[in-house]
Formats: C-alpha cells, sequence, structure tokens
C-alpha cells in the first residue's frame, strides 16, 4: 500500500468496543505500509498521542460510551490535528451525517463492510478521496436539499454532474467514462469547481457542496 513512498500510513483508532479496535489494529501493523501509531477508548488519551506523534489517518467511532466521536474532531482541529478523520461506524443517520460532512471528516465506513474494504478506503483517502456509502450519502443529500430555497445556478451542467459523481466516490477515470470525455476534461472541470468553492480537496469540496451549494448537487 502507499506505493510511491517509504513512508507508511500512520493511522490512530478510537473506539471503546475493545475486540473491535485491537482486531482492526492487528490487522492495519500486518499490512505493508501501514503504522498503527496507538489505538484507544478514550478521547483525551488520544489527542495526547495526536499532540506527540504524526497521524495521518483516524479512525473514529462515533459512540464512545461516555463520549461523542465529535467532541474528537472538534478538539483535535483545535489543537491543530491536519489529518484525514474516517467514521468507523455501525450506523450512522442522516442528519448525523451531514453534520459530520460539515465538521471535515474525510468519509464514513460502516462496520459491515470486509476489513479488506478498510484497507481500501484508507489508501482512497490517502489519494486525496472521500469515502461514503453511496446509499447514505445520496439520502444525506435529499434530506439536506428538503425546504432549502433555491439560488440561481453556479455551477454549469456539467460541473453538477462532475459534483455529483465526486459524491459518488469515483475517480477521475471513472467520471470521464460515465459522461463520456476525457480525464484531462474531468481534471479541467474539478479545477474549476476547486476555484468556485475555493476548496483544494475533494473531501473539501464534497463538504463545502454540501453545506452551502445544497441546490446544485442532481
Amino acid at each position: 500500500m502507499n506505493e510511491g513512498t517509504k513512508t507508511p500510513i500512520r493511522v490512530l483508532l478510537l473506539d471503546d468496543h475493545a475486540l473491535f479496535r485491537e482486531s482492526v489494529a492487528r490487522l492495519l501493523a500486518s499490512e505493508p505500509g501501514f503504522e498503527v501509531v496507538g489505538h484507544f477508548s478514550s478521547i483525551r488519551e488520544s489527542l495526547a498521542v495526536l499532540s506527540q506523534s504524526p497521524v495521518d489517518v483516524v479512525l473514529l467511532d462515533l459512540d464512545l460510551g461516555q463520549a461523542d466521536g465529535r467532541d474528537f474532531i472538534r478538539a483535535a482541529r483545535h489543537q491543530g490535528f491536519q489529518g484525514k478523520v474516517l467514521i468507523v461506524t455501525a450506523g450512522v443517520e442522516q442528519k448525523q451525517a451531514a453534520e459530520l460532512l460539515r465538521d471535515g471528516i474525510s468519509g464514513i465506513f460502516m462496520k459491515h463492510e470486509s476489513t479488506g474494504m478498510l484497507v481500501e478506503c484508507i489508501c482512497h483517502l490517502m489519494s486525496g478521496k472521500t469515502w461514503f456509502d453511496h446509499d447514505l450519502l445520496q439520502a444525506t443529500i435529499m434530506s439536506a436539499r428538503s425546504g432549502h430555497t433555491s439560488k440561481a445556478q453556479q455551477f454549469t451542467q456539467r460541473e453538477r454532474q462532475v459534483l455529483s459523481y465526486v459524491f459518488q466516490g469515483l475517480i477521475n477515470k471513472e467520471i470521464a467514462d460515465r459522461i463520456g470525455v476525457s480525464e484531462n476534461a474531468i481534471k479541467a472541470t474539478l479545477q474549476q469547481l476547486f476555484a468556485k468553492t475555493g476548496v483544494r480537496t475533494r473531501s473539501q469540496l464534497v463538504r463545502i457542496a454540501l453545506e452551502q451549494y445544497r441546490d446544485e448537487i442532481s
């Protein structure tokens, strides 16, 4: 994994279910190109490690027993954490998913998926992409649009098409095949979307588009 560089993907796990947390930690520790910085059940312990060690991706459960995973996100960002946060959960409500997107998470991974899929997901995030369950994301988008007053369209039809496929987690080549244009054309459209929304990455684009341009998502 993490091809083209000798630096491993550094992962921290925060989950109050010891069996799940320890199993995932062992899996990732045995996977080439991964380094498990630590795995914890408490926000305090996790934040202490973040302040001392570089971490690329945090695998975060939302329900931490007495604590809420969103409290960790806010505290981590406040102390300067710039890495990616992947929510690993058994389930999440549409409203909560929308709030998490606005909090700047990079993806939501469902616990019923395979461990091999989790490895693929983390590598996907590290390549600058997002990862969301398609049905959950579509439901979240529709929920966010409900009752939202339409404004003058700010995106072209092509930009809305590309944005829709970005929400589905497709890579540039897949989007190009769906639309029937070159991959370079998709890259150019993405740059236009980045410029219009003032972002630099796909995960930022997903968050900003959901928060500020919901009526543009088809």
